[in-house]
This record gives structure tokens, sequence and C-alpha cells, in this order.
């Protein structure tokens, strides 16, 4: 079982959140989710557990509790959705065009 972690705390690492979990049962991994740019935790992650009856029972304990000063959201994890492959990015492209003269 699949399980996703929210509202953790920003200095939760993830062997933090596998001895967390270990109290319900087997955990197979437990990663907290980083940022790309900055290394920094986004404040969520994931833990498998092979017991699902385990899993559940971690999921109705750990719901709503209070760990290291923030309450936390536990839940079955849904699966990614996936994005569409013709997405041509996006970002702030900013505005202007392209023959004007720069204000300064």
């Amino acid at each position: 079982m699949n399980i996703y972690v929210a509202g953790l705390n920003f200095n939760i690492k993830d062997i933090d959140l596998e001895d967390l979990f270990k109290e319900y049962g087997e955990v197979s991994s437990a990663k907290v989710i980083n940022d790309r740019e900055t290394g920094r935790s986004r404040g969520f992650g994931f833990v498998e557990m092979p017991n699902d009856a385990e899993g559940e029972k971690a999921i109705e304990e750990l719901n709503g509790v209070e760990y290291d000063g923030k309450v936390i959201s536990v839940s079955i994890a849904r699966p990614r959705e996936e994005r569409p492959s013709n997405n041509r990015g996006g970002g702030n492209r900013g505005g202007g065009g392209f023959n004007r003269p720069r204000r300064y």
C-alpha cells in the first residue's frame, strides 16, 4: 500500500518518516519529497507498506495527529496523473514583443 503523508515539518528526513510508520508494521520505503531547485523538503512524502491491513491501521491512527510540531494528513496515495505529452511548457514568458525598445 502506498501512503501519502502531508503537512510534514520541513526538518523531517526519510528515516524519521520510516521510524514513524514502523510502529504499525513493515515499511518497504519512506521518502520525503524535496524541491528540485533548493533541495529543501516540500512538506510531504510517501510511505510504502507491503501489508494493507498494517497500512490502513497506520492511516487511521496517524491521520490528524501532531508530529514534530505539525498536524499531519495521512491517506492512501492516488496514482500520479499523466500530463499531456503535447505540453509546450508554460512558465512566464513575459510580455513585450520582439522589436520593442527597452525602457530604462
